[in-house]
């Protein structure tokens, strides 16, 4: 089945997802037909989107030529009564279960019985949707990202009736647009929206404790490479938004643990406190300056007799490649262990370590030592990022010289280290490592290939690599190490490690 530019496209709903759709399609050739129930609402959009691509014209991003043309392929019409020559439609109205299925039943009365049905559903079930239907088999979900024109991800969805015929042409209709598209199957949150949710919740969870602030927390994270930290994020979505998102995914899922929406999250929506759009929200807005990258620790602080780099992962070796130069300083020459179990540094007798998911306290337990800290991971080599903000714990048994030294050290390797409560995981280790987690399920539950979710987390939220691509510089033993750390302490459903991880450890 082949869906060509010759094909005419019907959009339904001329919103800002609706009119953003309407645009791409034009733009690929197609001729557009825009039909919304509010009156004069698709007239105004295809004004809305003439004076959109002029600004394109004159900025030099687009010829007036091809801005006339995809405009003179958009005709808005008053009814689905006018839509008789559609050969796809793709519906982009509210997201309510009974008003899509009202609008699809309206639609198979209107159109012929081989016209390809599309819903831009966010969240709803594409099953569900197409639950009434006369032809359930030729309704897939097309969900595009906002804003349409720049995002280049859709999620392809099939329903349990969805004909693969039918998935398959919209995912090459989806290649024409210059899209990236991704099979997806219909479950809660699809891809993006599921695998997204630890992104949110261990951040919230880590707040709820008291463990970090939230400049702390989002700078860890950017550092860590993602463009905006959680705490930013949320409040550029809307909490009302995002909280709304994470109960629906909670409640599809049966009320599964792991997707819990969080008590922080409510209280900020509970008192209109939404981010961005309300001037408040974890932040007060216009932001004031970002937490200065500074050394918490000065180099004279440090005078070892010793030092061990031990481990033989690529972060041991980054860290050797770190330390060596800081030893001439002290006439000091670099010792390594590389069959130790753990990853760190030895400093006389006392140790910094790389977490494997124990919190400092609990090393030092294990270590039978006094004198320890634990530091975060990074999602590159292990340490090539100059200045970068890295959250670090310490065991609160520690002496005092071991307290500043600690943060020396890592000042020292050139990181700008964050204290941070001594919980389990750390920040970018503990959601990092759920991220992979509800990746592995999601593959394992054959709502998308490994290769799809790297594809859809790094287009649809902008992540610096997918998850299956921070699995592969790390490993599935160390990523279940973390995850059980975590259950170890707060016990539970939540931190439950995915079948699929178990047997690629």
């Amino acid at each position: 089945m082949t869906i060509s530019t010759q094909d005419t496209i019907l959009v339904v709903g001329a919103g800002i997802m609706g009119a953003g759709i309407a645009q791409v399609a034009a733009q690929a050739g197609h001729p557009v037909l825009l039909v919304d129930a509010r009156p004069d609402a698709a007239i105004a959009a295809k004004e809305q989107l003439t004076k959109t691509l002029e600004t394109l014209v004159a900025k030099g991003k687009m010829s007036a030529t091809a801005a006339a043309e995809a405009i003179a392929c958009i005709e808005p019409i008053p009814s689905l009564a006018f839509a008789s020559a559609a050969r796809v439609a793709i519906e982009a109205i509210v997201e309510k279960l009974d008003a899509k299925r009202a609008l699809f039943a309206d639609l198979e009365a209107h159109l012929a019985a081989d016209v390809i049905l599309a819903t831009n559903t966010s969240s709803i079930s594409v099953t569900a949707i197409a639950n009434g239907m006369r032809h359930p088999e030729r309704l897939v979900g097309m969900h595009f990202f906002n804003p349409v024109p720049l995002m280049r991800l859709v999620e392809v969805v099939s329903g349990l009736q969805t004909s693969p015929d039918i998935a398959d042409a919209i995912f090459e209709l989806s290649r024409a647009w210059r899209k990236v598209p991704v099979h997806a199957k219909s479950t809660p949150g699809f891809i993006v929206n599921r695998i997204a949710r630890p992104y949110y919740a261990e951040t919230l969870a880590l707040l709820q404790e008291r463990a970090a602030t939230p400049e702390i927390l989002d700078a860890c994270l950017r550092a860590a490479g993602f463009k905006m930290g959680p705490c930013e994020l949320m409040d550029l979505i809307g909490h009302d938004t995002n909280f709304s998102v994470t109960q629906s995914v909670f409640e599809a899922n049966f009320y599964d643990k792991r997707f819990v929406p969080s008590l922080v999250q409510r209280d900020l929506v509970d008192g209109g406190l939404l981010g961005r759009k309300t001037g408040r929200g974890f932040y007060v807005y216009p932001r004031q300056a970002d937490l200065a990258q500074k050394d918490s620790a000065a180099l004279d602080l440090l005078a070892p007799k010793r030092v061990v780099v031990h481990g033989n992962s690529p972060t041991a070796h980054a860290l050797a490649q770190r330390v060596a130069p800081v030893l001439t300083g002290f006439g000091l020459t670099l010792e390594r262990n590389p069959q130790s179990a753990w990853t760190g540094i030895e400093v006389d007798v006392a140790r910094l370590a790389l977490t494997d998911g124990r919190a400092a306290h609990e090393l030092a337990r294990d270590f039978g030592i006094g004198d320890v800290a634990v530091f975060d991971r990074t999602l590159n080599t292990g340490i090539s990022v100059s200045a970068a903000m890295l959250a670090y714990a310490i065991n609160r048994e520690s002496s005092p010289s071991w307290q500043a030294q600690a943060a020396a050290w890592l000042a020292a390797l050139g990181f700008a280290p964050q204290l941070v409560e001594d919980t389990p995981g750390l920040v970018v280790a503990r959601t990092v490592a759920m991220l992979v987690n509800e990746a592995a399920d999601a593959v394992q539950q054959g709502v998308c290939t490994s290769e799809g979710a790297d594809i859809a987390m790094k287009l649809g939220v902008n992540y610096p690599a997918g998850p299956f691509e921070w699995l592969a510089g790390w490993d599935a033993s160390g990523v279940i190490a973390v995850i059980e750390a975590l259950d170890a302490t707060y016990r539970g459903e939540r931190y439950r490690v995915s079948p699929w991880l178990r047997r690629h450890a």
